[in-house]
């Protein structure tokens, strides 16, 4: 699925410094290439079969590609910005929501990472159980659930330089393409399959509005690593549109895929589901199960970098931690979290993705648009020049449209959603069935991050004219 480790592997080469041009070199057809591939994956085709049959397949499509398209070009906004500054992407937010400040992201994003590799060995052992019960009978999830983990983090504490040469560019990645490029021809040469396509939706979850935030959710998922790799690129403005391109375009085809395999070949939308939905459209034959053998093999690569990223993220914050140590660990509460969890979890995940990242990529446009932000360091590509504090100026607008978020399609555990039912009332949602969370949030908190600056930058200046003035009058006295 992905050469992925590639993401991983320049972090080796070079530090949170910003990176000098002679050290730059990846093109955007290269960047569209590496993005293109991180698009494709089992996880995809399980969360574009969630679109369905609630909507019918014309305007689950409608919400891919709205969804697809506002997502991706996050992706490649903060790909330019990262290309232009030349730093990574937890850096960027060091003069942004100070040294400190930053110090949260990078502890969020971790916590992503581990749900992600707790989300993929799951995903994987329910895929593996299948293909062991049709080839030998038997059902072993849990043991398929300690091979895969086991296997990850073996690949994890290889490094990514070493299993990118040896495994993900040799085939890894393009086994999956020739699977998804096989399934697509399968299904649009199935005339009973066409042939649901058309059906009406049923209505209920997910509203469109829903959907596109779902949609949206893949791609914001990548926006804390995205900088990682464009800093590397020739130019802010082809890093940016060769990101955000290549993501579009594979976006687009997975989450289209998930969805007619579930209407057309009677999938559901879980990774088993999906499983059966692939066999099924191989009609049951050995080609079938080579089809699953491939998204599993598509599969490993996710799991592995997410373990090794974790591990890298907290060592940010604290250096001296053995990486081996942090490797371990993150691997263990992953498989922990995997043995548990399920479908809704999984749904509750990406929306909280969406929740979190959205409105923290709306501060990051709103401060680069912002000369206040400017002066502040980033402009330079200086991380040396960040507070060493917590701006909460950002961090303010940054929770604030968290809330907006909430405010419409609230997720979490019970708790949460009591809580925000009471602060809001029911989800706005729930109102208005067009209505998705993502573009408001981020409207909020870039809104509130400009006006903020201007005020705190307006303030300063107001300050720094009544010392200059008051200094005058005591040296005329």
């Amino acid at each position: 699925m992905t050469s992925v480790g590639e993401r991983v592997a320049p972090s080796e080469e070079w530090g949170i410094e910003p990176v000098p041009p002679e050290r730059r070199a990846l093109s955007g057809f290269d960047l569209a290439i590496l993005w293109g591939d991180l698009g494709v994956g089992l996880l995809v085709l399980v969360t574009g079969g969630l679109l369905v049959p609630a909507l019918s397949f014309t305007v689950a499509l409608a919400a891919i590609v709205v969804g697809s398209v506002i997502g991706s070009a996050a992706l490649g906004i903060t790909a330019a910005i990262g290309a232009r500054e030349g730093m990574p992407t937890m850096a960027l937010f060091r003069p942004l929501l100070g040294v400190r400040g930053s110090w949260i992201p990078s502890l969020l994003n971790f916590a992503q990472l581990v749900g992600w590799t707790a989300v993929e060995l799951w995903a994987m052992s329910l895929v593996a159980d299948i293909v062991s019960r049709e080839v030998l009978g038997w059902s072993v999830r849990y043991l398929w659930l300690g091979i895969f983990a086991v296997l990850c983090t073996t690949l994890a504490l290889w490094g990514p330089v070493g299993v990118t040469r040896a495994y993900l560019k040799s085939f890894g990645a393009w086994v999956v393409v020739a699977i998804c490029v096989a399934l697509t021809f399968f299904l649009l040469n199935d005339e009973g399959i066409r042939a649901t396509l058309r059906a009406p939706g049923t209505g209920g979850w997910p509203t469109f509005g829903l959907a596109v935030d779902l949609v949206i959710a893949m791609p914001i998922s990548w926006l804390p690593l995205v900088a990682d790799y464009s800093r590397f690129g020739l130019r802010a403005r082809s890093s940016g549109w060769g990101t955000g391109l290549g993501y579009l375009v594979a976006n687009i085809w997975l989450y289209t895929l998930g969805a007619m395999i579930v209407l057309g070949a009677g999938g559901t939308a879980e990774p088993a589901g999906i499983a059966l939905g692939v066999l099924a459209i191989a009609g049951g034959t050995v080609a079938g199960l080579l089809f699953l053998v491939g998204l599993l093999v598509g599969e490993t690569d996710e799991a592995f970098a997410d373990i090794y990223s974790g591990a890298v993220s907290l060592q940010n914050i604290w250096p001296r931690t053995s990486r081996v140590v942090l490797t371990v660990v993150i691997a263990a509460i992953a498989t922990g979290l995997a043995a548990t969890l399920t479908m809704q979890l999984y749904e509750n995940f990406l929306f909280l993705i969406g929740s979190v990242f959205i409105p923290l990529f709306g501060v990051l446009v709103a401060s680069h648009l912002s000369r206040e932000a400017r002066s502040g360091g980033s402009q330079n590509g200086s991380v040396g020049r960040a507070r060493s504090g917590v701006r909460w100026v950002a961090v303010s607008s940054w929770v604030m449209g968290f809330l907006a978020y909430h405010w419409i399609a609230p997720t979490g555990p019970d708790w949460w959603l009591d809580l925000s039912v009471s602060l809001f009332g029911s989800p706005l949602s729930e109102r208005w069935a067009w209505l998705g969370a993502s573009v408001p949030s981020f409207l909020t908190a870039a809104t509130l991050s400009w006006l903020l600056a201007r005020l705190s930058s307006r303030r300063a200046n107001e300050q720094k004219g009544d010392d200059e003035d008051s200094g005058y009058v005591r040296h005329v006295r």
